[in-house]
């Protein structure tokens, strides 16, 4: 693509928000769940494991510990059991029993709508909170990095940056803060369908006019 001043850049970008909103109008959080403490919970699972996976764990799981104050009082042995598919299952059910454990004893067993309070519970960071906020409270304070928005957002050119704060720092500044729950769920819904990590399907792209990555993908398989 050539080099872009400020306001093409900004017209481009503002066109790939506009596109995404059409592709997928109804984009959702993929975990399964019916509160904030579900959520936080299948959030904290899905760390280095696909939402597919934790939506099969999650069931049997919500049944046998429903509140917070259940699975703060869980055997460790048999949740790590119960979780053992997820991966790093000691480590996650140790930030599940002590985090739900401070729910119950600081938060009178509901999941807090504060960034600063839902990063102090232990297994929690600034993406878990995210997604919690904005789904579970419609609260939006920052948006979701994950590996597949962060991935097209330098595909895109939307950010240079790698470091999922970094590119958080630069999405909020283009994107208006009333679509960041929505905006996350769009990118990774594209993420998941066309815009894939190793082989993009670039050719059948909606995007593809407007993604400097997508230009230099098509011009080297027509090179090879």
């Amino acid at each position: 693509m050539p080099r872009e001043n400020a306001e093409a850049r900004s017209r481009r970008l503002n066109i790939i928000l506009a596109e995404l909103g059409k592709l997928y109008p109804d984009a959702y959080c993929a975990l399964t769940h019916r509160n904030a403490y579900e959520l936080l919970v299948a959030t904290i699972l899905s760390a280095q494991c696909t939402d597919a996976r934790v939506n099969m764990v999650t069931p049997a799981l919500f049944k046998k510990y429903p509140t917070p104050h259940d699975l703060a009082q869980a055997d460790m042995r048999e949740l790590e059991s119960m979780i053992q598919s997820t991966g790093f299952f000691r480590s996650k059910a140790k930030s599940l029993k002590e985090s739900t454990s401070d729910i119950v004893n600081k938060h009178g067993g509901e999941v807090p709508q504060t960034m600063e309070a839902l990063t102090a519970l232990r297994g929690v960071g600034r993406k878990t909170a995210n997604v919690v906020l904005g789904n579970a409270f419609g609260i939006n304070v920052g948006v979701v990095v994950d590996t597949h928005v962060g991935r097209l957002s330098l595909r895109l050119g939307f950010t240079k940056q790698t470091d999922p704060v970094k590119v958080e720092q630069d999405l909020v500044r283009i994107v208006p803060q009333r679509d960041w729950t929505v905006f996350s769920h769009r990118m990774i819904f594209h993420g998941r369908k066309i815009c894939e990590a190793r082989k993009p399907k670039c050719g059948i792209c909606p995007l593809l006019a407007h993604c400097p990555a997508g230009q230099k993908f098509m011009a080297a398989a027509k090179n090879d």
